[in-house]
C-alpha cells in the first residue's frame, strides 16, 4: 500500500472494491464453503431482504463476487443443522439492518442487545412490558420443542386469533411480537427454512453457549465493529464506518483514536472528499479491477447511498416502495460493475414459470461505449440465468441499453 496520506478518488475506488474482495481469484471449478467463507471475511455482513423477485438479497453478494454457486452453502452455513464438518458460520441479527453476520461476531452486539432489552420497535416493547407473563410461556415452549414459529407457539398455547387477524401477513399476533422483542434482546435466535420462514430457538442453542455467555463492554465492542467496518471498506469516512453497522458517529469518533493508535487505520485524504477518510491496514491499492459483476441493491459496494455517490459518480436509489408510475428506472434495480466502475442499470426478474431471466429495462450510464457494455453484460446476465435455473433472457424495449443488449444476448423481445 502506498505511504502516501492523499489518494485520488480512483484510488479509493479501487481500494474499496478490493476490500469487498474484487481482486479475489475466483474459482476454478465449482465455489466451496471455503470460497463462501473467503466472502464473508470481505463482506462481514450479508444484509437481508425477503424481496424474492430475483433472488433474495442476502444471496447475490456471494454471487457477485464467486459467479454461479449453490445457495445451500448460504442455507448450511447460517440455518441448516450445524456438524463438526460444516459449523454454523453465521447468524441472524440487527447490524446494518437485519442481516447474516459471522456466529462469532454475535457477542459485539450485546450492547444493542442491552439497548432492545424491551424490543426494538415500540409497539413490541408496549406488549412486552406488559405481557411477561406470556412471554415466559413463549420460552417454555421453545425451550421444550426446539425451533419453532409463532403460530406454531400460539397453537401450543391455545391461543386463537381474531377472525380479521386470518390471513393478514402484516398483522401480528402478539406472540409474534414477543418473538420479535426476545429475539431483539438476544434472548432469542432464528432459523429460516426454505421459504424463508423464521423459527425462533433459545439464543444458546442457535449461538452456542460459549458465545451467548460472553460480554463485550460496548466501548470495546464499538472498536472492534469499526475496525471491521474500515476492513470491509479499505478506506472510508466516519459517516461510512458508522453507516456499516447502523453505530451512532459520536461513538465512532470515540474510539478512531484507538484504532489510529493501534495502527489499524490512520487518516488519509481523497481528492474530492470533503471529509477526513481513514485507511485500514490491510487495504489494497490495485492498478487496476478485472471483474464484472451485478450488484444487489443491499450489497456493501453500494448499500451507503452517499457513498457509492461520491466514489462511483453513481446516483442510486431502490424504487421497490415507490409508486410504479414514479419510477424513474425500475422495481429491483441492479447496478453494473465494469472494471472499477458502475457503468449501467438494469431492472431484473426472474419469471420462473416462464423460465426466463426477464431485463425489464437496461440503462447505460452517460458517456459509456455501450457495445462494450452491452456485451459485457450480456455474459453476466447468461450467468445469472443459469444460476437461477432460467432458460432464456428476454428483454423489454425500456432504456437506451435495451436494443444493444437484445442483440448482444441474442434475447427474445
Amino acid at each position: 500500500m502506498t505511504s502516501s496520506d492523499r489518494l485520488s478518488n480512483s484510488q479509493a475506488r479501487r481500494i474499496a472494491l478490493a476490500a469487498q474482495g474484487f481482486c479475489d481469484r475466483p474459482p476454478a471449478g465449482s465455489p466451496t464453503r471455503t470460497h463462501f467463507a473467503r466472502v464473508l471475511r470481505r463482506t462481514r455482513l450479508l444484509q437481508m431482504d425477503s424481496v424474492n423477485v430475483l433472488a433474495r438479497a442476502h444471496y447475490l453478494p456471494a454471487f457477485s463476487r464467486l459467479g454461479p454457486y449453490d445457495p445451500d452453502l448460504l442455507d448450511r452455513a447460517a440455518w441448516r443443522a450445524p456438524t463438526a464438518r460444516a459449523p454454523r458460520l453465521l447468524a441472524e441479527y440487527w447490524a446494518h439492518e437485519a442481516a447474516l453476520v459471522p456466529i462469532d461476531d454475535w457477542p459485539l452486539f450485546g450492547w444493542r442487545m442491552d439497548d432492545y432489552r424491551d424490543g426494538r420497535y415500540r409497539r413490541s416493547a408496549e406488549i412486552l412490558r406488559r405481557n411477561r407473563p406470556l412471554a415466559r410461556d413463549v420460552l417454555d415452549v421453545i425451550d421444550e420443542v426446539g425451533a419453532v414459529r409463532p403460530n406454531e407457539i400460539e397453537a401450543a398455547l391455545g391461543i386463537t386469533r381474531r377472525p380479521e387477524e386470518k390471513g393478514a401477513w402484516w398483522v401480528r399476533g402478539e406472540v409474534k411480537h414477543l418473538c420479535e422483542a426476545m429475539f431483539a434482546a438476544g434472548t432469542l435466535s432464528a432459523v429460516r427454512n426454505e421459504h424463508f420462514h423464521r423459527h425462533y430457538d433459545l439464543a444458546h442453542r442457535v449461538i452456542g453457549a460459549e458465545r451467548v455467555g460472553v460480554r463485550i463492554d460496548r466501548r470495546e465492542a464499538h472498536r472492534r465493529l469499526v475496525s471491521r467496518a474500515a476492513s470491509a471498506h479499505g478506506v472510508a469516512t466516519v459517516r461510512e464506518l458508522a453507516d456499516y453497522y447502523r453505530l451512532a458517529t459520536a461513538d465512532v469518533r470515540a474510539v478512531l483514536p484507538d484504532l489510529v493508535d493501534a495502527g489499524d487505520v490512520r487518516e488519509v485524504g481523497v481528492d474530492g472528499w470533503t471529509e477526513t477518510a481513514y485507511l485500514h491496514r490491510d487495504a489494497r491499492l490495485p492498478r487496476r479491477i478485472d471483474r464484472s459483476a451485478l450488484l444487489s441493491p443491499f450489497d456493501p459496494v453500494v448499500f451507503c447511498r452517499p457513498r457509492t455517490e461520491r466514489l462511483f459518480d453513481f446516483r442510486y436509489r431502490i424504487e421497490i416502495y415507490v409508486p410504479e408510475h414514479k419510477r424513474v428506472h425500475g422495481y429491483y434495480v441492479l447496478p453494473y460493475l465494469m472494471g472499477d466502475e458502475l457503468v449501467a442499470r438494469v431492472d431484473l426478474k426472474a419469471d420462473r414459470s416462464a423460465g426466463l431471466l426477464r431485463v425489464l429495462a437496461a440503462y447505460a450510464e452517460p458517456g459509456r461505449d455501450r457495445g462494450a457494455v452491452a456485451a459485457s453484460l450480456a455474459e453476466d446476465l447468461r450467468r445469472l440465468a443459469q444460476w437461477r435455473g432460467l432458460d432464456g433472457i428476454e428483454v423489454a424495449d425500456r432504456g437506451d441499453l435495451a436494443s444493444t443488449l437484445a442483440r448482444r444476448t441474442g434475447a427474445r423481445r
